[in-house]
């Protein structure tokens, strides 16, 4: 069973009189950053002159260009996209890391295909919400927090779980309770959901659907709402009670079907394809391609990008999603 840590296992105190730098502002960056300054802890962003500068700014926040914001820093939290933290890094943040310096990552990429490598004396943690960062910022607002995960790569100090659950408890997220992992079980779990579930896997087998029901004479309009408009209601269901907890809540006609066809569409073809899949993830392969792609541009993903808006389903639910605007 998973070790899960909450409110009364981290103690903020580990962070007082730590200067905590945010290396980001994005999503995730700007909701963690307000959760630790409402929580008490000495926060500075570091960033480049962008748009999110100007925010941060207004949002009240000791702002200052990355190289100026790590000097000093106690903990350095690595909150910028993933394929922008290598060059970041080497750049701003590796010379000017204090000695001992923790840091801490919201996902584990760099770390386990080794983009970037920090010091042997440095506490490497890694503090994931489990939520996007409106979500993480609303629920602390509330009085709650969303789970997060927590996991240690090197325990320099030997308070590396401390200050990780010490973060944690600042963006909330001991309220609800924080699981501990590795961070190489965060990251193969993580790309393999994103790939083979939550975004290729259903985004694929939506369009599909859809287009098995247009090729077979149904009016698209009806397909979409059929095959996507739809999956919200049933994945609401899953989320609140599981599979089971669906299959109790939708009809008969739905169950049988579901419980007998299912299997057949996803049956064991599909899941060694999906073994495939993890293995690219955890060799390298995936990530080494990623970084190319992303080096050379993104010329697939553009390809991909323009590709997507011209699909018939795109089209259609554009007009369909207008349907439930306010007028």
């Amino acid at each position: 069973m998973a070790k899960i840590y909450y409110e009364k296992d981290a103690d903020l105190g580990i962070l007082k009189g730590k200067k905590i730098c945010c290396v980001g502002y994005g999503i995730q960056g700007r909701a963690q950053s307000l959760c630790l300054k409402d929580s008490g802890a000495n926060i500075v962003i570091g960033l480049i002159k962008d748009p999110t500068w100007n925010q941060a700014v207004k949002d009240g926040m000791n702002v200052k260009p990355v190289a100026d914001a790590v000097k000093g820093a106690d903990i350095v939290m690595m909150l910028i996209p993933d394929q922008l933290q290598k060059m970041v890094y080497e750049k701003d943040v590796a010379p000017n890391l204090k000695k001992g310096a923790a840091i801490d990552f919201a996902h584990g990429f760099n770390i386990v295909f080794k983009r970037i490598i920090p010091p042997k004396d440095s506490d490497v943690i890694m503090v994931a919400p489990k939520g996007p960062g409106k979500l993480v910022r609303s629920t602390f607002e509330e009085g709650f927090g969303v789970p997060a995960l927590v996991a240690i790569e090197q325990n320099a100090s030997g308070k590396a779980l401390q200050i990780a659950l010490a973060i944690a408890k600042a963006l909330g997220a001991t309220r609800a309770g924080v699981i501990q992992t590795t961070f190489k079980e965060e990251t193969e779990t993580d790309l393999f959901g994103e790939q083979v579930d939550l975004c290729g896997g259903c985004s694929e087998m939506i369009k599909k659907s859809f287009e098995v029901l247009v090729e077979a004479g149904y009016q698209p309009e009806i397909a979409y709402f059929e095959v996507l408009h739809e999956l919200k209601l049933i994945v609401d269901l899953i989320q609140a009670g599981g599979v089971e907890g669906m299959w109790r809540n939708v009809s008969n006609t739905a169950e049988y079907g579901g419980r007998t066809r299912g299997p057949v569409i996803m049956d064991d073809s599909v899941k060694e394809k999906m073994r495939r899949a993890l293995k690219d993830i955890q060799s390298g392969k995936f990530a080494d391609e990623w970084m190319k792609e992303y080096e050379a541009g993104l010329p697939r993903l553009k390809k991909l990008r323009e590709e997507g808006t011209k699909e018939q389903i795109e089209v259609v639910g554009a007009d369909i999603r207008r349907m439930f605007s306010k007028k």
